[in-house]
């Protein structure tokens, strides 16, 4: 017979999970630390960082991390500690691509207490520098005095990288409210992270209300993690902006709603100038309703919807929108899947753009038939061009004819990205050949990935080694033979720092189809049982 006791039988078992142990964040700060030093998808598109930049990157991110999940659960002391986990994951995973993104971390990131910064004409107040840190009412008050200050002359404040709660933008709100008249540019982007949607809601809304009837050049909200209700809760400031020339909306998680949601509430775009839009969840639908924003932005000089989920459908659509920026210099559209019918529609309008200087065209599956189409237009406009990406869109040396037709054409150039195709050394040979006479510019080539062996390796290094301002050539991940890499570096023996690594080469030309599945384990395994019980995988998220 059992001998325990009802009471004892009925007793709940509480489990909590905030804060870890010691030995959880500091195997966190080794799995970061490896995530920003190591070879990965994220590493080979925005870089790496040496080791020890790496470590004191990944120990100030947890830093700020711990503390941000920690002031979450003393909001919440009753809770089981999983929603401060899932932030302190959140915010690691974020921390760590902006580090890929924008480089290590200032030696001052640990100070978690904002910094001051204010350009010496007393225009530009900034609290953006040092580290992410959340501002409490007392702190808000002391930091946005000089906004108080009669006669005061900002035109531009940037209260990015801060995050504010209800009772900090309590003290901000009438603030900014009594400036507006003589604001010129906004940046609100990431000013409320970590904070539970409502709260941040209700910030966003005070900030809208204090804001709204300015009349600003540009407005900046991204990485808010908007949403729908996000955008929504911007709908007075946005109603109102009749001269805006730039508007970002960036890492924002714009679904279909919420792109419908800013074509309905951005009213008049004709004076708008820049549009970025960059990692969102738009989808077909949401990029119709953005094609919209378009069309009604003659001005356009700058558009960027990478990122974006945009199907062939989506692409249609936007193509057709931008046939009428006339005005664009630079488009990025990397990273959707338009496909050939998309590509093709998008030709029609490049064939517009005379005054382009920047075109990023990566990982959107044109194919020979889209690249072709795409380079054909280009060869009677964009005289000026100095930026073609073409990466990852299954182009073969078929596609390459036309291409460098119109690469030779292009003598601005200054960056030729077309890694992870299939040219192999035919269509090698043929870039190589027109790079080789002009294009004195040219500074960046990377033929990376695409099965190219000696002789094509050899004919691109050939045609950029004495170039005046050249500076690097990838060439990696290809079928280049020990004698094609010796070969390669003798060419390259004055000035090495300008051929990328080779290590990645095969020299039988086969394919590794393990390497994927190798680089998942990461050599974690064996590591980290509390850390991965209680956070998961820590995963390096493009977007949120």
């Amino acid at each position: 017979m059992d001998s325990t006791s009802p009471n004892q039988q009925r007793r709940p078992i509480s489990i909590k999970l905030w804060p870890p142990s010691q030995n959880t964040r500091k195997t966190l700060v080794e799995r970061m630390t490896n995530n920003l030093s190591d070879p990965s998808i994220f590493s080979r598109k925005y870089g790496s960082l040496s080791r020890e930049e790496a470590s004191k990157s990944a120990q100030h991110i947890e830093e700020f991390a711990f503390a941000s999940a920690s002031q979450h659960y003393e909001r919440e002391p009753d809770g089981d500690g999983s929603s401060a986990v899932q932030l302190y994951a959140r915010e690691c995973s974020k921390l760590i691509l902006d580090v890929l993104k924008k480089g290590p971390l200032p030696e001052d990131a640990g100070d978690l207490k904002p910094k001051l910064v204010v350009a010496e004409d007393k225009t530009f107040f900034d609290i953006s520098k040092g580290h992410r840190a959340f501002i409490d009412a007392k702190e808000a008050q002391e930091l946005l005095k000089p906004l108080s200050e009669p006669g005061n002359s900002f035109t531009k404040i940037c209260f990015s990288n801060r995050s504010f709660g209800i009772d900090a933008a309590e003290v901000a709100a009438p603030i900014l409210s009594s400036i507006k008249d003589q604001l010129k540019e906004v940046d609100l982007s990431d000013f409320v992270a970590g904070r539970p949607e409502a709260d941040a809601l209700e910030v966003m809304n005070m900030f809208s209300a204090a804001l709204e009837g300015s009349i600003l050049k540009s407005l900046n909200l991204s990485d808010n993690a908007l949403g729908e209700k996000g955008v929504r809760a911007f709908g007075k400031l946005l109603k109102s902006q009749t001269s805006l020339e730039e508007l970002y909306l960036m890492n924002d998680g714009i679904s279909e709603e919420a792109a419908r949601a800013v074509c309905e509430l951005v009213p008049s775009t004709e004076k708008l100038k820049v549009l970025q839009f960059h990692n969102n969840m738009t989808g077909d639908e949401g990029a119709r309703a953005i094609a919209e924003v378009v069309k009604r932005s003659p001005l356009l000089e700058a558009f960027r919807c990478s990122s974006t989920r945009v199907g062939s459908e989506g692409g249609i659509a936007l193509s057709k929108a931008l046939e009428t920026c006339t005005h664009l210099t630079k488009l990025d559209v990397r990273d959707n899947m338009f496909g050939v019918d998309a590509g093709i529609a998008l030709s029609k309008a490049v064939s517009s753009f005379e005054n382009l200087t920047e075109l990023y065209l990566s990982y959107l599956n044109l194919e020979d038939e889209g690249t072709i189409a795409i380079a054909d237009a280009l060869n009677s406009t964009a005289p000026a061009l100095e930026v073609l990406e073409l990466a990852g869109n299954e182009i073969t040396a078929e596609g390459a004819s036309s291409l460098a037709t119109c690469v030779a054409a292009k003598q601005h150039l200054t960056k030729l990205i077309l890694a992870e195709n299939e040219l192999k050394d035919d269509g090698a040979i043929k870039i190589g050949k027109v790079l080789l006479d002009g294009h004195d510019k040219l500074k960046e080539v990377d033929l990376s990935t695409n099965a190219l062996r000696r002789v094509g390796a050899r004919t691109i290094a050939q045609s950029v080694v004495n170039k005046p301002d050249f500076v690097l050539l990838n060439l990696n991940g290809n079928f280049i033979s020990d004698e094609g890499i010796d070969e390669l570096k003798d060419m390259f023996k004055k000035f090495p720092e300008k051929l990328a690594p080779v290590d990645d080469n095969d020299p039988d030309g086969e394919d590794d189809d393990g390497d994927e599945e190798g680089d998942k384990g990461s050599g974690d395994e064996g590591s980290g049982d509390e850390l991965d019980t209680k956070l998961g995988k820590l995963d390096v998220k493009d977007e949120e």
